[in-house]
């Protein structure tokens, strides 16, 4: 089991910058790959980010791609999402989720995801 706790969003200007954290239960961590996933009101969840269990290869959405890094520190069983040069379309909650393979989190049938936080950018 592992439980997953989104921390870093808020309320912050267009063309700020913002940093999500991820912190993961359990000592399996380094076994899952991680995404980052939004939802904005009224829309469908999307993907936003994946990293791989040792952290060497990413993959972004388009909508963000330049803009947001995704990384993750196996010692401390945390993974995070850098968001720069933020637009308000960003506005949305935003999931991590882990997955014991790559495909769980590009079909964003995740084993675990976690309770979202909250990233507001206004204009």
């Amino acid at each position: 089991q592992v439980q997953l706790v989104e921390s870093g969003g808020g309320l912050v200007q267009a063309g700020g910058s913002l940093r999500l954290s991820c912190a993961a239960s359990g000592r399996t961590f380094s076994s899952y790959h991680m995404g980052w996933f939004r939802q904005a009101l009224g829309k469908e969840r999307e993907f936003v980010a994946r990293l791989s269990k040792s952290g060497e290869n990413t993959y972004y959405a388009d909508s963000v791609k330049g803009r947001f890094t995704i990384s993750r520190d196996n010692a401390k069983n945390t993974v995070y999402l850098q968001m720069d040069s933020l637009k308000p379309e960003d506005t949305a909650v935003y999931y991590c989720a882990a997955g014991r393979s790559v495909s769980s989190i590009a079909t964003m049938i995740p084993d675990y995801w976690g309770q979202g936080t909250q990233v507001t950018v206004s204009s």
